[in-house]
């Protein structure tokens, strides 16, 4: 079972690191790669985490909540922690047609 924590910002890396999380940071997520028990962390699309949790890992969604002047830029891991920075597990499934 391996933690992965799928970014492409160092404040992120930095942010998970000060909360003790210990995941082998990816910039981008081949969902075929992951296995059952594994567990996946970050902002995924909706069908990437479905993906995710269909193949039996666990999926942890990186929650911010971002005033609109702090959108759109690379945040530091103070930054993040000031604006709420949390993980959530989801579990994500397509519904049925």
């Amino acid at each position: 079972m391996t933690a992965y924590f799928v970014t492409r910002h160092s404040g992120a890396l930095d942010w998970a690191k000060a909360q003790g999380i210990d995941a082998t940071p990816l910039s981008h997520l081949n969902p075929a790669s992951i296995a059952r028990g594994d567990t996946v962390i970050g902002s995924l699309p909706v069908h990437i985490a479905a993906e995710v949790t269909a193949r039996g890992a666990r999926y942890l969604h990186l929650s911010l909540d971002l005033p609109a002047g702090a959108r759109g830029r690379e945040l530091t891991a103070e930054e993040m922690a000031r604006y709420g920075a949390r993980l959530t597990e989801y579990r994500i499934k397509e519904a049925d047609p």
